[in-house]
């Protein structure tokens, strides 16, 4: 018998789980004679499925219901990248032309732009401290500290500023 805390102290957010070998199929989640575990003198419930660090976990340590998420997860997503492997694109297509054909922002690009929608959108918010969260001198370039807003400065990548010369060239052209 295994309890399985997910936060150290707080009776709300953990579980108990008992992982048991048995040939038996029983659909009890634990033996009637097992005690309940309390902390800070509230009940800690029993469970007969936990998810931890990304693993579900049963008590007879099947995987079945890990598996079952797993595949649901990666059948949502496989059309989805589905459109960028079917471009009918040569092996040694280089990706900047890829980006620029399908109109696909980078990673780099992308996380930049929801980073500065983040900081627009924070910066005019009705609450003060929102406000003051975001409102600050950032540091000097020479500074070790990196704050999250740095990311707008941020020079971009190779694949970034290939993408956006490829597109410089085609907006001339048009």
């Amino acid at each position: 018998m295994v309890p399985e805390v997910a936060d150290r102290g707080n009776p709300d957010k953990s579980a108990a789980i008992q992982f048991k070998y048995s040939k038996n199929r029983s659909q009890l989640v634990v033996d009637p004679n097992t005690p309940n575990l309390k902390m800070l003198n509230a009940r800690i419930p029993w469970q007969q499925f936990y998810k931890y660090l990304g693993v579900t976990l049963d008590k007879n340590l099947h995987f079945r219901e890990h598996i079952a998420r797993v595949r649901k997860n990666a059948l949502f997503y496989t059309p989805r990248l589905g459109a960028m492997l079917a471009t009918d694109a040569h092996w040694c297509v280089r990706n900047s032309i890829l980006h620029r054909d399908m109109e696909l922002p980078t990673l780099t690009k992308y996380m930049k732009d929801a980073s500065k929608r983040f900081f627009d959108i924070a910066g005019s918010h009705p609450n003060a401290l929102f406000r003051a969260a975001v409102d600050y001198q950032p540091p000097p370039p020479t500074h070790f500290l990196r704050r999250p807003r740095n990311v707008l400065i941020d020079p971009p990548d190779a694949l970034t500023a290939a993408v956006d010369s490829l597109n410089d060239v085609n907006d001339t052209h048009d």
